[in-house]
């Protein structure tokens, strides 16, 4: 099963490039910390390696007079290091919180050889905001997904195999449920509640499983009156052993097929967000963030260009993906 499912999904050289291009996108910004950071990744300084990435060391340490943590940008400190010793910056030598104070224009800064897609209204490099703000959309997006699944699923399966009262009651639920506004919801609710990373993956998770109840329940509705559902309960196999190792293995194709949809739509609705400033905390590493200051600054255009790019291509690939993996799974072909 799964051999063929693989051999489908690579006939869509499309759904398969593009799982290719963003499996090794969200590889390599996992690894953010070692592509754009302010401090160095290793440094010898009298004969003792430092790796810096990892944690704080005391100015004290290269002869200077603060105790603080060392600011490795500053000159003199560089030169402290190197007359004992040298340093290995990350390629690009920006955090996604690192203010460029050496810019010569003022921020927003246009696009140059040190601050490769410019600065923004911050004077932060661009470019280390862009790694970052992949990294934290799609481990927002896959977490959320991964939760929202779940819950999909397990609702689906009790309604599409009970049945009677208890798919009329959930179902009416989640009529009225899906009938509110999610979007303005989630503006009241982000807007009342501090908003941090995990907040808002449950304010978001209460609304976002909806998506795949309604196919897993048809599906269930279905197999539960085939041959093999009805063998197991004449042998005296358990309703949840029915539902987990009978029905829900012949209707993963139908959830497999939906999860790249559901996961670029957490994406947008956190960029949505974002964008309105009601997302994650001030200061994080945002695409929907990048996008208003894009707004906010029309003249700098680069801002714009950056987040607009990013997004679409992520979603893009979700959807090449989501198609191709919709063709392997479909049993018609």
């Amino acid at each position: 099963m799964s051999q063929t499912f693989f051999a489908k999904f690579k006939k869509n050289r499309r759904g398969y490039f593009s799982f290719l291009f963003l499996t090794s996108l969200f590889s390599l910004t996992l690894f953010a910390e070692f592509i754009a950071n302010d401090k160095p990744l290793l440094l010898r300084f009298k004969g003792d390696f430092y790796f810096p990435v990892f944690h704080e060391i005391s100015e004290k340490t290269f002869g200077g007079i603060f105790e603080t943590a060392a600011d490795f940008r500053d000159p003199e400190v560089q030169k402290l290091i190197e007359k004992n010793g040298w340093i290995i910056f990350a390629p690009i030598p920006f955090s996604y919180d690192t203010i460029n104070f050496n810019v010569k224009t003022p921020a927003p800064s246009k696009p140059t050889a040190t601050n490769l897609l410019g600065t923004d209204d911050n004077g932060r490099d661009v470019l280390a905001r862009v790694i970052y703000g992949i990294r934290i959309s799609l481990i927002f997006g896959l977490i959320l997904t991964f939760f929202s699944a779940i819950l999909g699923v397990f609702l689906g399966a009790i309604q599409g195999y009970f049945g009677g009262l208890t798919d009329l009651f959930l179902q009416r639920f989640m009529e009225i449920w899906s009938s509110m506004p999610v979007l303005f919801l989630l503006i009241i609710l982000s807007s009342i509640i501090e908003p941090s990373f995990f907040t808002l993956l449950g304010l978001m998770l209460l609304f976002s499983w909806m998506s795949l109840v309604g196919y897993v329940r048809a599906e269930f509705l279905r197999l539960r009156n085939f041959d093999f559902v009805r063998a197991s309960k004449a042998l005296g196999a358990s309703n949840s052993r029915i539902i987990f190792r009978h029905i829900l293995p012949n209707a993963s194709p139908i959830i497999i097929a939906n999860i790249p949809f559901l996961l670029a739509g957490s994406i947008t609705t956190l960029t949505s967000l974002d964008f309105l400033g009601l997302g994650l905390p001030i200061g994080s590493p945002s695409l929907g963030e990048l996008l208003a200051q894009g707004k906010n600054n029309l003249t700098a255009y680069w801002l714009g260009i950056a987040g607009f790019v990013t997004i679409t291509l992520i979603l893009t690939f979700l959807v090449f993906i989501g198609e191709a993996v919709r063709d392997a799974t479909d049993t018609r072909k």
